[in-house]
């Protein structure tokens, strides 16, 4: 009963300052917004810049019989087999026999193989780090070249410019939503004290019939969780509008080749604008009744 007493001591209020009320709650909703968009296409670059570190190998050529010396023999592979068994930034390593090059290579582009004499492509090792970062280290290591090896070299290269630009998107984003979350903090904050200022002498009269300091305090509380509540949830019903057609966009068009690439499921972000929103009520409702209203 007393809570239900609350809420409508709230209402009241926040329908007595209609103005400053809209405006609190949209400006939580464009920030809500942005932060719901920071989140999505934060994890799409992150759950990108996995799957494109995933790719990166080293790639270690061994000699074949057209290379001075003669191809490498067995012994010799399985010298640099046993180096990089024993190196501890190597997460793993796949021996590639020439002959699957060669069937790799008719299955992908027949046109260019079809007609060779010869087998050319040499056997090989594709070495997986423990991580993107070890890559170099790990060419580094086997220089000098050890016997039989013809060259090494990086595979496919990480995609540094789109990271790059994807991040700096995360960043102007992320600037954006935290400049309008204090914007909102500021307008919630704003919105509580039109009220305690338009509700003076009902504080007053509270005061002097022993009301408690939670009973004084807690309408006002209330409002400031209604507007976040509210503007969060306005920006979920719009993201909710925008998510159908813009993510499958999006992951089909720049990343249909890899399935694994995923944003954040989208419960999950509509909970963290919500909470986000009912923190930004919080804050803006506790500072401006910490300095306004002294009971």
């Amino acid at each position: 009963m007393r809570f239900r007493l609350l809420v409508a001591e709230a209402w009241r209020s926040l329908a007595a300052n209609i103005s400053t009320t809209f405006a609190a709650t949209m400006t939580v909703l464009v920030g809500m917004f942005i932060i719901g968009l920071f989140i999505a296409v934060f994890s799409l670059t992150s759950s990108y810049a996995n799957h494109v570190k995933k790719q990166l190998i080293v790639k270690i050529d061994f000699k074949t019989s057209g290379e001075k010396g003669g191809p490498a023999t067995k012994a010799q592979e399985n010298a640099v087999a046993r180096i990089l068994q024993s190196n501890p930034k190597v997460m793993k390593f796949v021996f590639v026999p020439k002959a699957q090059a060669l069937a790799q290579m008719k299955k992908l582009h027949p046109e260019l193989v079809g007609q060779l004499p010869w087998n050319p492509f040499p056997d090989e090792f594709n070495v997986t780090a423990t991580k993107a970062e070890y890559l170099t280290d790990i060419a580094a290591s086997l220089h000098p070249l050890p016997p039989g090896v013809q060259k090494i070299a990086q595979g496919k290269r990480l995609r540094s410019f789109v990271l790059r630009f994807a991040h700096v998107i995360d960043s102007v984003f992320l600037i954006g939503a935290i400049l309008l979350g204090v914007a909102s903090t500021l307008l919630i904050g704003n919105t509580i004290r039109l009220s305690i200022f338009s509700r003076r002498r009902e504080i007053e009269v509270m005061k002097l019939v022993g009301a408690t300091n939670w009973f004084v305090r807690g309408p006002f509380m209330i409002e400031g969780l209604i507007c976040g509540f509210g503007g969060a949830l306005l920006a979920i019903f719009f993201l909710i509008l925008g998510k159908e057609i813009a993510l499958p966009a999006i992951s089909y068009h720049g990343f249909k080749d890899a399935p694994d690439v995923h944003a954040l499921a989208f419960p999950l972000t509509a909970l963290i604008l919500l909470g986000t929103g009912l923190a930004l009520g919080a804050v803006g409702s506790g500072l401006t009744l910490r300095r306004f209203l002294k009971v």
